[in-house]
């Protein structure tokens, strides 16, 4: 069960929260986080969606909602480790982009953190990745170009 802090249109905290799965109202928002990790060679972190989220099987970065009485950042950091097991270093990560989706109902921040790790160091979350690949610029563009990104992160050019 997760309860996000709501926010209004202008990012203001309404000092109310949300309970997830229930329909936000009208003119409520919330927070959401997506998080693009670079390696030290460049290569960009991919995860592959689990077959029963929408978008099945597709790739995209981690991510996801904040948690009530978080900040952007820390919902970023709490989101790979849930994720893909991995503990960021706050030092490392750059806020690059945040824009209000009406359509959604949030306010989407987009991090990119500079940590190297191995994949093996990894552990997916069951439920939510079924995969996870270090992938160059130029294959994570190809991976969108044939459909194989989720949708939503048509931005991913920012992060380089």
């Amino acid at each position: 069960m997760e309860i996000w802090d709501i926010y209004d249109k202008n990012r203001t905290k309404t000092n109310r929260t949300h309970l997830r799965g229930t329909p936000l109202a009208s003119g409520d928002y919330h927070i959401v986080v997506h998080v693009w990790i670079r390696n030290k060679k460049g290569e960009i972190l991919l995860t592959k969606r689990h077959p029963d989220k929408p978008h099945p099987h597709l790739w995209e970065c981690p991510g996801g909602s904040i948690l009530a009485g978080e900040n952007s950042l820390e919902g970023a950091i709490r989101e790979v480790k849930e994720e893909i097991g991995i503990t960021l270093s706050k030092s490392n990560g750059k806020l690059i982009k945040s824009e209000r989706r009406d359509v959604c109902n949030d306010f989407c921040d987009i991090w990119l953190f500079n940590q190297s790790f191995e994949i093996t160091e990894t552990a997916l979350q069951e439920n939510e990745v079924i995969d996870i690949q270090w992938v160059t610029k130029s294959e994570l563009e190809s991976r969108y170009h044939s459909n194989y990104i989720v949708p939503t992160l048509s931005y991913f050019k920012l992060i380089f």
